[in-house]
Parts: structure tokens; C-alpha cells; sequence
């Protein structure tokens, strides 16, 4: 079959368009033809590499695909070939970690993938195959966070850091659908806040030119703060974050895009008696539950573009240079 290929971490040049062997068929297994496969900052990390991060070489990158059944295993019987499905690619590492396909094993930049069948979820009838790959490292890292680990309801605000990239505009229309009493965010430039307003912020901050926004929350807010913090960028934003909370406030984190060391003032997480909830990935129950939600329309999935799997240097330049507002969705074109 046909691949995308890194052989190295380095610039968009090390893209290779290879014939690799298509995996066997085992008696568990699905073939998939792949679809459509969705990007996301973590591929740019995958491709440059980063510490504390394997990869194994060759690898086919591409974390978020979907597609078609093509050939099942003998011991298959709860799909049919022809049926529109979505990986779930979280699985569990030989350490006990989770691992996801595109990171630390092959991904969904290729022709076909075989799967183990618990790691196929159906596409409902209503979503076309890019909504549904916009899904899982985005939206589902953000369900996780925000529903499952979190458990926001209607009576809290929350203000989400960073809030233009694509698990910022899923925390966004979650907190809306949930029906948050007031949603704030931030961004560096107020040409990336514009959009979040009709996604359903009701606050923008441009951190650029207000670093120290925990005061512009709190003379808009009457002197108080809000009930949750989204805060998966760390680095200098962090001890800003739990300035803005108000007293038993939950700081909600799935990352550190900003560095993963961030100074903290200990005073606010006990005098506050503030919580930190942590939270990494998804699970195949968190990703059903989300594409239900994006079927009855309470989740609208932002696209930014779609663009031919021979054009995934570009691709990669867009992201890396932050021109994207939602997801670039790949297609093949082999």
C-alpha cells in the first residue's frame, strides 16, 4: 500500500511517499480504507521530535482518521464491510501508558490500516467522515478534560487559555452546550478572538497585550473570579491561571504547549483551597459520547481546510506558522 513516511525528525522535507506492506488480516482484525485523516499540533511535535517522546522509524504519522470496512476478520461479527467508521487510536503501551497510533506506533496517512476491532467505533448516519475525524486528539482530549475529569455544569464560568487552537475552540462550544453561565477566553491577536465570539465566548481577552489578565477577569467580574481555569499551555501563564480562580475553583490541565516547569505560588492552591485536575486522552466511551453529541448538533466541528495527502508539507507549514483556526483535514490521493 501507499504511505506517507518519516524517517527521521526534522523539517517538512523528510515526507516520503513510499509503498509499504499492507498489514495481515487476523481473525480479530478490520481492514479499513482510509478516508480522511485530520491534523493536529501534535503532528508537528511528532515530525520535529521533542523530549521524552519515541518514535520508532519508519513511521506513517496522523492521529485522527476514519474510513471505510474493506475486509473483516472470521471472528468479526458486530460490523459489515462497506460501514463508515472511526479509529479510536488510544491504546495502551507495553509500560502501561497510554499511546496513541500516529505518536508511539504507525498512523493514518497510508492507503489502509488494520485494526484490532475494539478500535473501531461507527460513524453515525448524520456526520460526513471530515466531522467525524475532527474528533478524537481535539475534541476528545477536551471531553475528557472538561466533561469527564472536570464535570463542568451551567453554574460555572470558565476561561479557556489559548483558546483558537483546536482543543481551545472544543472546549468552547462544550462549555457552551453545557450551558456555562459565562465562557472567557484568551488569544494573542484579536484577529484569532473574533471567531470564538460567534462559537459562543462571551469574553475576549488578547493575552498580548493584557499578560497579566487575571485583573482585566476580575475588574469585569466585580472583583471575583471564575469557577474553572483551561489551562493546557503552562510556562508563564500558569501562576497568572490561579490568580484568576475564584475560591474552590478547578484548574483544568491536559498539557503544557509553553513548558512543562511553570512557577507556582502554593499561597492560592491552599488558601483557595483550589483543586488541579489533570487529564490525558480519551476513551472509547468519552469519543462515543462525544460524536453523539455532535450528531444532534450540540457540537459543530471548525474546518479550517481540506487539502490532498500530497500536500501535507503545507499542511504542516500552516499549522506550525499558527495560520489555521480549526482543523485541516487530509484526503488521500494516491
Amino acid at each position: 500500500m501507499k504511505a506517507i513516511i518519516l524517517h527521521q525528525h526534522g523539517g517538512v522535507e523528510e515526507f516520503k511517499f513510499e509503498e509499504v506492506p499492507t498489514p495481515t488480516v487476523g481473525p480479530k482484525d478490520v481492514k479499513v480504507a482510509i478516508k480522511a485523516v485530520s491534523l493536529n499540533f501534535l503532528d508537528i511535535v511528532v515530525r520535529k521530535g521533542s523530549p521524552g517522546l519515541h518514535v520508532t522509524f519508519p513511521h506513517i504519522p496522523g492521529g485522527d482518521m476514519g474510513g471505510e470496512i474493506v475486509e473483516m476478520g472470521a471472528e468479526v461479527d458486530q460490523f459489515k464491510v462497506g460501514q463508515r467508521i472511526l479509529v479510536q487510536a488510544m491504546f495502551i503501551q507495553e509500560n502501561g501508558r497510554p499511546g496513541l497510533m500516529g505518536e508511539q506506533a504507525n498512523g493514518g496517512l497510508c492507503e489502509f490500516m488494520v485494526l484490532p476491532q475494539e478500535h473501531i467505533i461507527p460513524i453515525p448516519e448524520k456526520l460526513s467522515y471530515d466531522e467525524a475525524v475532527c474528533l478524537p486528539v481535539a475534541y476528545g482530549t477536551a471531553w475528557r478534560m472538561l466533561m469527564t475529569q472536570g464535570k463542568i455544569t451551567k453554574e460555572d464560568s470558565i476561561l479557556i487559555l489559548g483558546a483558537s487552537g483546536g482543543v481551545g475552540t472544543a472546549c468552547i462550544q462544550i462549555a457552551k452546550m453545557v450551558g456555562c453561565r459565562k465562557i472567557w477566553v484568551t488569544a494573542s491577536t484579536d484577529e484569532k478572538l473574533m471567531p470564538l465570539k460567534d462559537m459562543g465566548a462571551d469574553e475576549l481577552i488578547n493575552y498580548t497585550e493584557h499578560p497579566e489578565f487575571h485583573k482585566v477577569i476580575r475588574k469585569k467580574n466585580g472583583g471575583t473570579g471564575v469557577d474553572v481555569v483551561v489551562n493546557y499551555v503552562g510556562g508563564d501563564s500558569w501562576a497568572t491561571s490561579l490568580k484568576c480562580l475564584d475560591n474552590h475553583g478547578r484548574l483544568l490541565t491536559c498539557g503544557g504547549a509553553a513548558g512543562y516547569w511553570p512557577q507556582t505560588d502554593l499561597r492560592y492552591i491552599f488558601g483557595k483551597e483550589l483543586r488541579i485536575i489533570g487529564s490525558d486522552g480519551w476513551t472509547a466511551e468519552d469519543l462515543k459520547s462525544l460524536l453523539d453529541a455532535t450528531a444532534q448538533g450540540d457540537i459543530k466541528p471548525i474546518i479550517d481546510s481540506r487539502m490532498p495527502f500530497s500536500q501535507i508539507a503545507e499542511a504542516h507549514r500552516k499549522i506550525e506558522d499558527r495560520e489555521v483556526i480549526g482543523k485541516i483535514i487530509m484526503y488521500p490521493d494516491f
